[in-house]
């Protein structure tokens, strides 16, 4: 998220008894018997509720059901797929590592042990055996090296995450060398969601009709723009092997509206409902047949303002659009789905910057529009804005900041879209704000920096369309000194937002999100994990009898 990318998950308040959306999760209750009081949890471990007995053994013939609030499928190259179709793909493909966020340490996946080199510039991984890409071919060093070249060579999507990587070796079937140019956690890099799968260079489809992965999950059908957009099959031939009461089945059943989606949950047509606004989520707390998980995301909410053209051009313009959105309001309208924000680094990671916490100041607002020549004696100024099409979170912005901004003689024109079509707008810079979530591609702040605001000629994600060398050349040192010198990196990740949100004030930050899901009260085994945003892994999951 994404969604990120971007993602990219729509969000959901309600607070002004706004209809839906659906977006992120929850936390859980009981199935079966008397209803009891979900229980949130820091882990996002699904709780709550009396535990119905899993028999072991017991065939699963059950769909599982996931109700996403947007287009799940962007892009189908694991090379360069950079939005929502992670929680797709994630099933679908495998990296060398997965990131645990219970441990805060990567776990083996395709690699099941790796070294590195006193000076961290070498690293040794060893790979699972007996490993078949679903095309059939097996994996082994020169295959996972290919894939790895490939995704460098598309420069696509997340594939930056490569940079410090100067040379890589098939050292023998099983063992897979990497030379870097500095210090780096590339056991850490290995684990993205985005950039980091191993697939066969051969067997890549870029019209979704057939995997390449290596993962538990393959595309069974795929009709974009329609209500079930994806379904996907179990790989019988995964390395893993599969257990009767698993999911064999997994749909992907698009619902912008979140009171529809819930209402789905409730009669048990899908399983899973990425966000509940915090009337409904407070509701599926005590809800029979229905479990909820609640857990700290790294996804922030970003309002990104045009520093290239149209009326935001002007610094002060951007200022003052800044001190007019109301961020406590906000934040209390979320009741717990949404933190408030200090920079651009959530909390929890390196670079999180403290006393950065916004603040709404109507006066010096209307002052800079006097500045700049717009305000109630001034002729009438009119912004664009966009926004993801069935997310309360957002539109609850757009209403609070409108309503705020009518009174300077500012007129709003917000326009609620799908992904891809404000994407597609975002990349003409056709708007004069453009708001949407990020989340890291792995657990490091880097990538907010390079992708969201690093100079771009063609702007994929810097859609604030900033250009700075300064900042730029700042950006360029961040990986090698977060490897060499956390300290100096810390300060420097504290400037660097300093000048992006206070100097250029090429964006606003209002909230980091909380994940709230809520799901089918008979599934096991559910753990949120915010390094892979909105992912469900299903292999993980098994249906109680």
């Amino acid at each position: 998220m994404s969604w990120h990318k971007r993602l990219l998950v729509a969000g959901v308040t309600g607070a002004l008894a706004l209809t839906a959306s659906a977006c992120a999760g929850g936390q859980v209750r009981g199935a079966g018997g008397t209803p009891e009081p979900a229980t949130s949890t820091a882990t996002g471990t699904a709780t709550g509720g009396q535990p119905a007995a899993t028999r072991s053994g017991q065939a699963n013939d059950t769909t599982f059901v996931y109700a996403p609030n947007l287009d799940v499928v962007t892009d189908w190259d694991p090379a360069t797929s950079y939005s929502n179709e992670i929680v797709a793909l994630s099933n679908i493909y495998e990296g060398l590592t997965r990131y645990n966020s219970q441990t805060k340490t990567t776990e083996p996946r395709l690699a099941t042990e790796w070294t590195s080199s006193g000076d961290g510039k070498e690293w040794t991984f060893k790979l699972r055996q007996n490993v078949k890409f679903h095309s059939g071919a097996t994996l082994d060093a020169e295959a996972a090296k290919k894939a790895i070249e490939r995704t460098i060579e598309k420069k696509g999507g997340a594939a930056y995450i490569w940079d410090p990587v100067d040379k890589i070796e098939a050292v023998d079937a099983g063992t897979l060398k990497f030379t870097l140019k500095y210090a780096s956690p590339l056991d850490l890099i290995a684990s993205s969601g985005y950039a980091a799968h191993i697939y066969d260079v051969d067997a890549v489809d870029a019209d979704g009709k057939k995997t390449a992965g290596t993962g538990p999950y393959t595309i069974d059908s795929w009709q974009k723009g329609k209500e079930t957009e994806l379904t996907l099959k179990a790989y019988e031939g995964y390395w893993g092997g599969w257990k009767p009461e698993q999911y064999k089945k997994v749909a992907f059943r698009v619902t912008p509206e979140i009171t529809t989606a819930w209402q789905l949950l409730q009669r048990g047509e899908v399983n899973f409902v990425e966000r509940l606004n915090p009337q409904l989520f407070a509701q599926a707390g005590t809800t029979q047949a229905v479990q909820t998980s609640q857990s700290p995301s790294f996804q922030n909410l970003l309002v990104l303002f045009n520093t290239a053209e149209g009326p935001a051009k002007d610094v002060r313009v951007r200022q003052a659009l800044q001190l007019a959105i109301d961020y406590d309001g906000l934040a209390g309208a979320l009741k717990g789905a949404g933190l408030k924000a200090s920079g651009l680094v959530p909390q929890g990671l390196l670079g999180h910057a403290t006393g950065m916490e916004p603040k709404q100041d109507l006066a010096k607002a209307q002052a800079l529009l006097a500045e700049a020549g717009y305000g109630p004696d001034n002729p009438e100024l009119k912004l664009s804005m966009t926004y993801a099409q069935g997310d309360e979170d957002q539109k609850l912005l757009v209403t609070l900041l409108s309503s705020a901004l009518t009174k300077m003689n500012v007129t709003l024109q917000a326009k609620p879209m799908t992904w891809s079509a404000q994407w597609d707008l975002g990349k003409k810079q056709g708007q004069d704000i453009f708001v949407m979530y990020w989340y890291p591609d792995y657990p490091d702040a880097y990538s907010w920096f390079l992708n969201v605001f690093k100079s771009a000629d063609k702007p994929q994600f810097n859609l604030s369309y900033l250009k700075n060398g300064d900042i730029d050349s700042a950006i360029g040192k961040l990986p090698e000194l977060t490897a060499t010198d956390k300290a100096m990196a810390e300060r420097e990740y504290g400037e660097l937002q300093k000048k992006i949100i206070q100097e250029e004030a090429a964006v606003a930050v209002p909230y980091v999100q909380t994940y709230q899901r809520a799901l089918s009260s008979d599934v096991r085994g559910y753990v949120d994990n915010p390094a892979y945003p909105n992912v469900v892994f299903f292999y993980d999951l098994t249906r109680a009898g």
